[in-house]
């Protein structure tokens, strides 16, 4: 059996960073004083003229990418999640999404797989407030492949867009010759009758190692990685309440204003289904191992598994 290839997604924004200022000299990089961490260091290596370190300043780095998209030029915001969509939240609904302007944001260290930085930097509402912004497109790569297709296409597509990376090294499980990565367009990734698995992020992939679990149990699970929650794919979710009568939502981020929030939304008013939301459960993180956080709010395959199996029983 050949060893599993695992990368964290913010390495995958930075190296996507990198290939696509070789092709696109408007593209431009800020900042604020996180470089290493976000991994838009190696960005700044390649192309030192295009990158501007703002300082510990956030919102200003916000209205500075605002002003910069106005002329001509496609900048891509990078800091911690908190600090992106929390700490600056009124200067990208402001300056940036009121008048719908070519901002990208790259938001890394989403989620509790932040580990030891715990509940203060562990943001776990960002899909919320992102989502509510109108006109923001919300991507939520699961793994270094789309996560560099999701870069691409949002350096392609016109508005504001919010990308969410993660800290912790996940599997690489989208490295088929033919996957597409398409804004607002779903994946089914495994087959299943009994009941449907939507999964966002690092929790893809736990998904799917639930699905395996399940399988031994008798529980025939499909499952559908949406890496778009804002355009949320609708078509695809419908299909699949339709198909299994039984949905289920993993996502490492609060079950409030999330993945789960929106596909319920979309079936309470299109295809009523119970829905089941797996996430955070409306309470702060805490510091600990990424891994064994994710165990302990039963985020990983062990704890989706046996919701799935008590929920059906």
């Amino acid at each position: 059996m050949s060893e599993v290839i695992k990368i964290a997604t913010r390495d995958s924004y930075g190296n996507a960073l990198v290939e696509l200022g070789k092709e696109h000299e408007n593209l431009i990089v800020l900042d604020a004083d996180l470089a290493a961490a976000t991994k838009t260091g190696v960005f700044k290596k390649a192309f030192p003229e295009r990158h501007i370190d703002c300082g510990i300043a956030e919102a200003n780095m916000t209205g500075i990418a605002a002003g910069m998209s106005t002329c001509g030029m496609v900048p891509f915001v990078s800091t911690f999640a908190m600090f992106a969509a929390g700490r600056s939240f009124e200067q990208v609904r402001n300056s940036i999404g009121y008048p719908h302007l070519n901002v990208k944001i790259g938001a890394t260290h989403a989620g509790i797989s932040v580990g030891e930085d715990g509940a203060t930097h562990q943001c776990n509402e960002d899909i919320a407030l992102m989502r509510a912004i109108p006109g923001m497109v919300v991507i939520n790569p699961s793994d270094d492949i789309e996560a560099k297709a999701a870069v691409k296409a949002a350096y392609e597509y016109e508005g504001p867009v919010y990308l969410r990376f993660g800290r912790l090294a996940v599997p690489v499980i989208n490295d088929n010759a033919d996957y597409k990565f398409e804004i607002g367009k779903g994946v089914e990734l495994r087959d299943g009758k009994d009941c449907t698995i939507i999964a966002t992020g690092l929790c893809v992939c736990e998904a799917l190692d639930a699905a395996e679990k399940l399988a031994a149990e008798g529980i025939d699970a499909q499952v559908i990685n949406i890496h778009t929650i804002k355009p949320l794919d609708e078509e695809l979710v419908i299909a699949a309440a339709k198909k299994t009568g039984r949905i289920f939502t993993v996502e490492e981020h609060s079950i409030i204003g999330g993945l789960g929030a929106a596909v319920s939304e979309c079936l309470s008013e299109k295809c009523p289904t119970k829905v089941t939301r797996i996430g955070v459960n409306d309470v702060f993180g805490e510091s600990g191992p990424a891994k064994e956080l994710l165990h302990k709010y039963k985020l990983d395959a062990d704890g989706i598994a046996e919701r799935v199996l008590s929920e059906m029983k």
